[in-house]
């Protein structure tokens, strides 16, 4: 993370005069809890043939329901609190990212799709009236097979269609499209997850950026006041003049690298204001929460169970998967015959007696429709939904060899980064007692400049590599929760 920048004030660091600095400690990474949520209820996962995990229903319905708690689409968060911490990153975030409104009102557009279908099991009534001046009794002779007498009257009515069954057909078009409606669901959780990580990122990306303008304008500083000692010193003949303008070159580096690292700040800081759904500036700091750090999750095989159970991706795949399976019985059973119920009732106030009998018309019948040949439609459909179900199921087992794949790297990247920061601690404590010593020599007389600077860079480095690997060990569990699906 801005290891150019990082790097390129170790190498100008090099003049630090004054009490060694401390490491600074940046925000904590999200809590552990959450990265072991369900575990303990999930120990018992159900398993396909030859052992492979399933996604569970039970842990769909269960995000399904979260996903309907969070804010609706439209409601926005209008300003950017002055403190900022990561939770309040997040929750801006989630209201605010149009990526996450687009995903959600994509999964409504697919509720009315749903309705859609399901309206053929509903009765459909039209109503409609006429009115005719005609010359009565006479004919015409080229509209087909129907009535060809001309009749002058005015009436009107209802029409009643009533789908009794089409074995099948329509009731598994229904289930595929509430399927779908559900993986739209989970298309728009996997879009506010994604989201969330991005925004962990830009975060603590700016937050190091923060961290690194404070050190080097403590830096400025600091070799500014060093300057002016040895400037004194040099007039009373007690430094020479290349530790002057050894001094003075690295005032100029370090305003120029404070020029850098601010730079550096504001880019992240745009970028973590537009991921919060932002296109103006705003005027903000970002806050780290103290407490001690977390330790990683200690087992990589309950968090792979859980990942299996509850990420969105996966979740989305397996109700596609169905989805495809219940339109390709439903395309099949086409073939079948349907079954409809009509009906129709109106009244004609205005007629010709010596052609309508009564002033009211009804009557109610059986449709019958049965398909015998036509081309081979509807069985070339529904072999192609076949197909289309059977590279579903391809992907679903992809996507869930890879989530295993990732969550385990995930597991050993947090590891790693976590014993990381005990050894640059260690290293920091090591280069500070040494920076102590150097310092001392330096005062006596007993060393040059260039044995002061290269003590301040080691110590300088030790200091920037314990901030990278706080921010690296954060960085990495916000990526273990992504893969476990943990939504805030």
């Amino acid at each position: 993370m801005h290891r150019g920048i990082v790097w390129s004030i170790v190498g100008i660091l090099t003049m630090v005069a004054g009490p060694p600095s401390q490491a600074q400690k940046l925000a904590d990474a999200p809590s552990t809890v959450m990265l072991a949520r369900n575990i303990q209820q999930q120990n018992d996962v159900p398993t396909a043939t030859g052992g492979m995990p399933v996604v569970s229903t039970v842990a769909s319905d269960k995000n399904m329901r979260a996903a309907s708690q969070q804010p609706s689409v439209g409601t926005r968060v209008d300003s950017i609190p002055a403190q900022l911490t990561i939770q309040q990153a997040e929750q801006i975030a989630i209201q605010n990212n149009p990526s996450i409104s687009v995903s959600r009102l994509f999964a409504r557009a697919q509720h009315q799709v749903y309705r859609e279908t399901r309206s053929a099991y509903l009765p459909q009534l039209d109503g409609g009236a006429v009115a005719a001046e005609a010359d009565s009794g006479s004919r015409y002779t080229f509209d087909n097979l129907r009535s060809t007498r001309l009749l002058t009257h005015l009436g009107g009515g209802l029409d009643l269609s009533q789908l009794i069954t089409d074995f099948g057909h329509t009731s598994n078009l229904i289930a595929s499209s509430k399927l779908y409606e559900k993986a739209q669901n989970a298309h728009a959780m996997a879009s506010q997850l994604d989201i969330v990580l991005m925004t962990d990122q830009a975060f603590y990306n700016a937050l190091e950026a923060q961290a690194l303008v404070q050190v080097a304008q403590q830096t400025v500083n600091t070799r500014q006041a060093t300057d002016e000692q040895i400037t004194e010193l040099t007039k009373n003949k007690l430094r020479s003049d290349i530790d002057l303008a050894f001094s003075e070159e690295n005032v100029a580096r370090a305003k120029l690298l404070l020029l850098d690292a601010q730079d550096q700040y504001d880019k992240d800081m745009n970028a973590l204001t537009s991921l919060l759904g932002f296109d103006r500036p705003m005027q903000y700091t970002l806050v780290s929460d103290k407490g001690a750090v977390p330790l990683p999750p200690p087992d990589q095989d309950a968090l792979v169970q859980v990942a299996l159970q509850q990420r969105p991706d996966l979740i989305e795949l397996d109700y596609d998967q169905k989805a495809a399976k219940k339109y390709g019985r439903a395309e099949r059973e086409q073939l079948l015959p349907t079954l409809t119920t009509l009906g129709v009732v109106g009244g004609t106030p205005i007629r010709d007696p010596r052609y309508f009998n009564s002033n009211w018309f009804g009557a109610i019948g059986l449709n019958v429709r049965v398909p015998i040949f036509n081309g081979f439609l509807y069985t070339s459909e529904a072999n192609a939904a076949d197909e289309r179900a059977r590279a579903a199921n391809e992907n679903l087992r992809d996507l869930r060899d890879n989530v295993v794949r990732d969550v385990r790297d995930a597991w050993l990247q947090a590891n790693t980064s976590y014993k990381k920061i005990a050894v640059t601690e260690k290293l920091l404590q090591a280069s500070n007692l040494g920076l102590e010593l150097a310092q001392a020599r330096y005062k006596l007389g007993l060393s040059s400049i260039v044995e002061l600077s290269e003590m301040q860079l080691e110590q300088t480095r030790a200091s920037i590599e314990n901030i990278n690997a706080r921010v690296e060990y954060e960085v990495s569990l916000a990526a273990l929760n992504y893969q476990l699906g943990n939504l805030p």
